[in-house]
């Protein structure tokens, strides 16, 4: 019996070491965090994209402890101007798409945690589905039905001093998908319409799905970017950046706090 309990606590143990690999070295803290985020809302029953969705409550929880530990709060261009000049210590937040939540949730906590954030927006991004371009079989309509910011949110978002602009295509394609007249009108007009409709300069792109070729990286600094952000989870140091193909911290909705930390920490949680 002894040895079968202590075989089922190995098994929980290495279960919980593979989920959360807290072995994992920390990264240091000069090397800034940019975190992705989409949607600040609650949980829905049953829904597919529950990854997307942090609760407000968890969000505030993540903001007061960033700042109670002494994290500094950037723009993606704040932190890509500063470069090695940046503090320890220093974050920004980026939100993906274009959720109504953004400003409705999401903005007041900005606001009390004395944080900034980057706004990658899709410039037609009513009553699209855009879910189905990276998987087919995600053909429900959920994120088609979810609230996307008005042009009238947008502009009281970037009036309150704490939202940057930054653009996330036209469609929200997904660029493995499209020759190069296509892939560069994704990214160059998306900037126009952006910069042109709001008033603000648009330095900052968000690879749709995080997907892209290589050749596709030379087509958005052509577009007058300065710098772009991917899915690829992990934290940059300054001295090694590739403005255009910027790693990202993860924060899902399925997550818990001590996921949230191992991923500042390390920059992802569990062994991959």
């Amino acid at each position: 019996m002894s040895a079968l309990l202590l075989g089922v606590a190995a098994c929980g143990l290495g279960g919980l070491s593979l989920r959360y690999a807290w072995w994992r070295p920390a990264v240091v803290a000069a090397n800034p965090r940019v975190l992705m985020y989409h949607m600040i809302s609650e949980p829905r029953p049953g829904a597919r994209f529950n990854g997307l969705r942090v609760r407000p409550a968890m969000f505030a929880r993540q903001l007061r402890w960033l700042r109670e530990q002494g994290w500094q709060s950037f723009t993606v261009s704040e932190l890509l101007a500063r470069g090695e000049r940046l503090p320890e210590r220093a974050f920004a937040i980026t939100f993906d798409d274009g959720y109504a939540d953004n400003l409705l949730q999401a903005l007041p906590l900005l606001r009390q945690y004395r944080c900034k954030a980057t706004l990658y927006l899709v410039v037609e991004r009513f009553e699209r589905d855009w879910s189905v371009m990276r998987k087919a079989h995600h053909d429900g309509g959920e994120l088609q039905r979810e609230a996307k910011l008005s042009d009238a949110q947008v502009e009281t978002l970037l009036a309150s001093g704490c939202i940057e602009l930054g653009s996330h295509s036209m469609t929200h394609a997904n660029f493995l998908h499209l020759d190069a007249l296509a892939a560069r009108h994704e990214l160059l007009a998306s900037k126009q319409a952006l910069e042109a409709r709001f008033g603000v300069t648009v330095e900052s792109f968000a690879w749709p799905f995080g997907l892209y070729r290589e050749e596709q990286v030379a087509f958005a600094a052509e577009a007058g970017y300065r710098s772009a952000v991917t899915t690829r989870e992990g934290i940059d140091s300054p001295r090694s950046w590739q403005p255009l193909q910027l790693k990202r911290i993860k924060i899902s909705g399925k997550d818990g706090w001590l996921d949230f930390r191992l991923r500042l920490r390390s920059g992802r949680r569990g062994w991959r």
